[in-house]
């Protein structure tokens, strides 16, 4: 792992980079956490996928309001100053900084030698699983697959919900959705798989049966092993057929 630095329109956006063994050059994924931030969960997350053949970036996406090692994302969503605080954040992550972001990230991989291309994955959790979406929006030519894992408010009212960009986005995409999940209740997915037949997209979207939103996370109290596990399948399935071909 190697801590890296990327320039953004807003300042520098600090990242964890993950090489597989090797002198590749080997194809790349962006995976975002979710909103608790980057952590040694998601970093041996990243470490996994890697191994597999990719090299992994994995970006602190609110950098602008610290570093990763100054920001302190860890609290309880039963706590409502935490709760206010991190909803703060997210909702400053607005579609035009998120593209920014995105296009800075991209450019980055596609600067270093031993990243193939011409097209990177992105694999989102949680909120970014609607980053991932919308980075597959913004850069339809640039993102040959994006995953969604217990992706949460894919389908609203908004006008900028990710379920209204899926007619943009040009790679391949997976949902895997858990039937526990108040941020992705059965009337949204039926909604998001709507727009998905209608955009004539090649997708895969699966509910899975007893499990929680933040499956796939060890540690946390919603993490479900066997769900865990489809996850990691889904994720190599789809980023081996479109990234590696």
């Amino acid at each position: 792992m190697q801590d890296v630095d990327i320039k953004t329109a807003d300042g520098v956006m600090d990242a964890k980079l993950f090489q597989p063994e090797g002198s590749g050059p080997w194809p790349a994924v962006i995976m975002i956490p979710d909103a608790f931030g980057i952590r040694p969960v998601f970093e041996d997350m990243a470490r996994r996928l890697s191994k597999s053949g990719y090299v992994v970036l994995m970006p602190n996406v609110f950098y602008r309001d610290g570093h990763t090692s100054k920001l302190d994302l860890q609290g309880s969503f039963a706590d409502e100053a935490f709760r206010k605080r991190l909803y703060g954040l997210i909702g400053a992550l607005t579609p035009e900084r998120l593209k920014l972001d995105a296009g800075a990230e991209l450019d980055f991989l596609s600067r270093q030698p031993f990243v193939k291309g011409p097209k990177a994955g992105v694999a989102g959790y949680c909120f970014s699983g609607g980053i991932a979406v919308r980075m597959g929006a913004d850069f339809p030519e640039r993102i040959g697959a994006v995953a969604s894992s217990h992706g949460g408010r894919l389908a609203t009212d908004s006008p900028d919900s990710p379920h209204r960009l899926v007619n943009k986005v040009k790679g391949e995409l997976y949902f895997g959705h858990a039937d526990q999940d108040n941020s992705m209740p059965a009337d949204a997915i039926h909604t998001l798989e709507a727009a998905l037949k209608d955009a004539g997209v090649k997708y895969r979207s699966e509910l899975y049966p007893g499990a929680q939103h933040g499956y796939s996370v060890a540690g946390s109290a919603a993490f479900n092993a066997e769900v865990a596990e489809t996850h990691w399948k889904r994720l190599e399935d789809l980023f081996g057929r479109t990234l590696k071909a």
